[in-house]
């Protein structure tokens, strides 16, 4: 049997490849409408469906395109996907989105795979941690149309630069690959929109957390997960600190 990454990085890949066919082969009074993010959520899911049918049989699969039920609750093994992750990004021709498959395995991740198809790369949980240094300057990846509250007043406290993009995947793959030090979100998410990323990144020697500084936890009853950081080691702590004051603020 393939290896787990290796099987959920070669899943997110030929995922990728299928879903770029779509965005490419769209018509230009497609590009932005329902129907072409619709195509692509249907077909991805429909492929990483099959293919978790026929190499994990066993399994249970939590996804954002299918229904829920309790079975994955009793699951040692739960394949969390998010068949593609920026439905937004994609359905306007852009670069900035990404499919995740990461495997749950008896209370946590086990494997993980970002597949980032507009760059033709896969981020997995293999590999060895890095050695990170502490930046000169944060820059903290953001929602290229809804950068909240909270992490603009974040960048502004550390007078950090804010770098916009897409999906939650391609942000926290920014932060593995060096392109930004933090992904703060506080909007709103669910378990497949971090299960493969917090994988890759915690391979990654990242750390990464609920926004309050809670471990992050998968494969629960009700699947929201709405808060999460990822960032470099070396600034974790300041970070924490930074956001617990702003909320504390905010609560008075």
């Amino acid at each position: 049997m393939v290896h787990d990454t290796a099987f959920a990085a070669r899943l997110a890949s030929d995922a990728g490849r299928l879903l770029r066919r779509i965005q490419r082969d769209a018509p230009p009074d497609e590009l932005g409408t329902r129907e072409l993010k619709d195509r692509g959520d249907r077909e991805s899911q429909r492929f990483l469906a099959r293919e978790l049918a026929e190499h994990r049989p066993d399994d249970a699969i939590l996804s954002e395109e299918a229904e829920d039920g309790t079975a994955r609750l009793r699951a040692e093994r739960v394949w969390i996907v998010d068949p593609l992750d920026g439905t937004r990004e994609f359905s306007e021709g852009r670069d900035d989105w990404a499919v995740h498959v990461a495997l749950w395995e008896r209370g946590a991740l086990a494997s993980g795979a970002v597949a980032l198809p507009g760059l033709d790369a896969v981020l997995t949980s293999d590999g060895d941690p890095r050695l990170w240094q502490r930046p000169e300057r944060l820059r903290l990846a953001v929602s290229r149309t809804r950068a909240t509250p909270l992490v603009q007043r974040l960048a502004a406290e550390l007078d950090a630069e804010l770098v916009p993009m897409g999906s939650a995947g391609f942000k926290a793959a920014a932060v593995v690959r060096g392109e930004a030090d933090a992904y703060v979100h506080t909007g709103g998410q669910y378990e497949w929109d971090s299960a493969a990323p917090v994988a890759v990144a915690r391979a990654a020697g990242l750390f990464a957390s609920r926004v309050d500084g809670r471990p992050l936890e998968y494969n629960n009853a009700n699947p929201y997960l709405p808060d999460l950081v990822v960032c470099n080691p070396l600034i974790a702590d300041e970070l924490l600190g930074r956001v617990a004051s702003i909320l504390e603020e905010d609560a008075r």
